[in-house]
This record gives structure tokens, C-alpha cells and sequence, in this order.
């Protein structure tokens, strides 16, 4: 099944308002966070939201913080983006926004808010640093680091650069800033294969996604050469020859854990399960599912599609969240899989960052200069659909 035939092919969208129309379509009102007079007011709506995934007394527990977080959010002028990766008290508790890294983003840059609380990893409160230079940006934990991000330095990029003079480099939006500053163009896993073919290019390097690359290929019909000693590898013009990603070895150390096996035993169990894999996974993985997209989009297609039973090769912890919203639908708990990164965020830290400003990010001005012009790249190349990664927080 080939990645195109999930995705219509992106088209060039130059209107930055369409930012503002998804802004304004995605919310919910004031039901958003959960917005109680009081701590028991609170534990009976985080009841009523999760009283079927979490237990009552952890609930208890919660509630307290997740009352004090709210309330302090309303005295300092402050949103809280929640990825779709963290736990569900903090998802579904405190969070003014959920979604994807890039959407949650462009959230930051349309919000009058003063402060931003990033809930997700380092590379993501960077992003939003950069789209939205003037506001505060906090991280809950400098232990929020990433994998993949960490794979790859802007050294790197340079040293590819100086081995394939001329050719683009394309860097996945899950990386640090100073890389996206070495790049020409960023991208997510939605508009990967889009971005890359909008250089027209023989030859794209591709950074630092392996497995990524591997199915941006598959969707192109590009061939992948990993960095070798030789460059003649892609210096080539012969018309016969396929097109050339140059990849790189980063892999995310969740998705790279889900195997074809994992599928067929699923299938065997489960005869009419759909399976949901996000683009991280391994090509073979990707070709097996039933469907391949971002988190987002991978939540929206649950929402919408007729299937009751799902497998979510992807970070756990998501399927909690993805069955509190939809109480009709069933999540296999085939998995363990946390992202040791994303779970360092806590309802807890998230409290401390609040109360003490901290850990504020910030991004040197010539970087940030850099990676914007990367980012607005990424930007410019549209969407199938305006509907793309994020969802404001359901009134569930």
C-alpha cells in the first residue's frame, strides 16, 4: 500500500491567515481546559473525563495541582500546549491546546498569551521560540531531549555539505535548532515527500530520520544512499538512474521498536483490528498497517473512521488519550512503549515551571534567524487538508 494513497499530493499555499481560519476552527469554546472553582470541582470533571482509564485516588491526587496549574494560568496570562504524546491528567486537565509539534507551533505564534508552556520535548519549545520571538517559552523539564533530535549536530550538515556541494538539505522538524539553521528546508511527517519534491532536485539529503527517509522514498520512488566515503555515488546525470535521497542513520527510539511481527500477531488475535503506524516506524512496518500519518492525524482518522478496534504503532500513552475521547472505540494494549523524553513532563513540573518560570527557552538570534527561514519553508508547502495536526483540547 503506498504512502500516496493515504495522502493527496500537498499543494503550495502562500496565505499565512489560513493559519488563523485553523485557529479559529479548532476551538471549543471555553470547554477546553478544565476550568472549576475548586479542587472537588475539578476531581469530578477529571472523573467524568478519565474515571474509566484512571483510578480514582490517582485522580485525587491530581486534582489538586491540576486546580492550582488553571488558576494560575488565568492570573499570568499563560497557554499550556499539550503534545498528543503526554499523560492523560495533563492532556486533558490543564492543556489549552493539543496536537502535533509544528501545529502547537503556529498555535504559539496566533496566541496573545504572555508565557507559553510548552508540554513536549526541547526541540518543540525551540520551535515555537523561533515563530514566536517576543513571548516567554518555557519547558517543564530540561530532561525533555529527544532521540532522534540528538542524532544529528549542525557540524553534521556542514561536513554533508562540504561532501555534496549544491545539494539541498531537508531536516525533519523533530531536530535542534542550530541544525534546522544549517538547513534549506524543514518538514514534518506529513509534507515530507512534498517538501523534498519541491527542489526538483537529482539528488535531496534527507536528515536525520532513517526510517523516515526510507518511506519518503518509497512515496517519491527515490532511491536512499546513506552518507559514504565516495561522493560520486550521486554525482551522476545519467536519466536512467533513480533519483537520490542521501539519508542519514537517526531513528526514534519508540517507533523503531514496533515490527511487522507485532502486526501479524495482532491480526491473528484480532482479525478485524486496523492498523494505525506513524511515519517514524520502519518501511516495512509502514507498508504492512492500514494507515500512516502523524499523531494527529492518526487520532482523526480513529475519530472518523468505522472501525472499532485499533493498533497504535506509536507512543503508548496516546491511546489513553485517544480513548478518553472516543469511549466507542478500543485500543489493543499490545504495548509498553513509552517515550522516556515526553514522560518526564508532569503535571508536577508543569506546576514549577508556572510558579518559578522556569526553564525558559531561548535561541540565539542568529540561529533563530537561520531555522526560521527553514521553518518558513516548511510553511509555505500546504496541506491536503487545513485540518492538519491539531485539535484544541474536546470538551470530551
Amino acid at each position: 500500500m503506498s504512502l500516496k494513497t493515504r495522502h493527496a499530493h500537498p499543494q503550495v499555499q502562500r496565505d499565512w491567515h489560513i493559519l488563523s481560519a485553523t485557529f479559529q476552527r479548532y476551538r471549543r469554546g471555553n470547554d477546553v481546559s478544565i476550568d472549576a472553582r475548586t479542587v472537588g470541582a475539578t476531581f469530578v470533571e477529571l472523573q467524568r473525563r478519565l474515571g474509566d482509564l484512571v483510578p480514582d485516588f490517582e485522580l485525587l491526587c491530581k486534582a489538586e495541582i491540576v486546580f492550582q496549574i488553571n488558576q494560575l494560568k488565568k492570573s499570568r496570562n499563560v497557554v499550556i500546549l499539550g503534545h498528543n504524546y503526554m499523560e492523560p491528567t495533563l492532556y486533558h486537565g490543564v492543556a489549552d491546546f493539543v496536537g502535533d509539534s509544528l501545529e502547537l507551533s503556529r498555535i504559539a505564534a496566533q496566541s496573545t498569551a504572555d508565557i507559553i508552556v510548552f508540554c513536549g520535548v526541547r526541540f518543540m519549545a525551540e520551535t515555537a521560540k523561533i515563530l514566536s520571538p517576543t513571548k516567554t517559552v518555557l519547558l517543564p523539564s530540561l530532561e525533555a531531549g529527544c532521540s532522534l533530535a540528538s542524532s544529528i549536530s549542525a557540524e553534521d550538515i556542514r561536513e554533508l555539505r562540504r561532501r555534496y556541494p549544491g545539494v539541498p538539505v531537508v531536516t525533519y522538524v523533530n531536530t535542534y535548532a542550530e541544525v534546522k539553521a544549517e538547513s534549506d528546508a524543514c518538514c514534518t511527517s506529513s509534507n515530507a515527500a512534498a517538501v523534498v519534491e519541491s527542489f526538483n532536485a537529482p539528488a535531496v539529503i534527507f536528515l536525520p530520520d532513517e526510517f523516515l527517509a526510507g518511506n519518503v522514498a518509497r512515496e517519491t520512488g527515490r532511491r536512499i544512499l546513506f552518507p559514504v566515503a565516495d561522493a560520486s555515488d550521486i554525482s551522476t546525470n545519467d536519466p536512467d538512474l533513480d533519483y537520490t535521497i542521501v539519508g542519514w542513520r537517526g531513528r526514534c527510539e519508540v517507533h523503531e521498536q514496533f515490527t511487522v511481527d507485532d502486526i501479524r500477531r495482532s491480526r491473528a488475535d484480532f482479525p478485524d483490528v486496523a492498523v494505525l503506524a506513524h511515519p517514524e516506524c520502519a518501511p516495512d512496518v509502514v507498508a504492512a498497517a492500514d494507515f500512516s500519518g502523524s499523531t494527529s492525524a492518526m487520532i482523526r482518522h480513529v475519530r472518523e473512521s468505522g472501525a472499532k478496534r485499533f493498533l497504535l504503532l506509536t507512543e503508548c500513552s496516546m491511546g489513553d488519550n485517544i480513548c478518553a475521547e472516543n469511549p466507542g472505540k478500543e485500543m489493543l494494549r499490545l504495548c509498553s512503549v513509552r517515550c522516556p523524553h515526553m514522560k518526564t513532563i508532569t503535571l508536577e513540573d508543569t506546576l514549577a515551571s508556572l510558579e518559578r518560570g522556569i526553564h525558559e527557552i531561548e535561541v540565539p538570534t542568529e540561529i533563530a534567524a537561520k531555522a526560521r527561514n527553514a521553518l518558513d519553508y516548511m510553511l509555505r508547502i500546504g496541506r491536503s487538508s487545513v485540518r492538519s495536526e491539531v485539535t484544541a483540547t474536546s470538551a470530551n
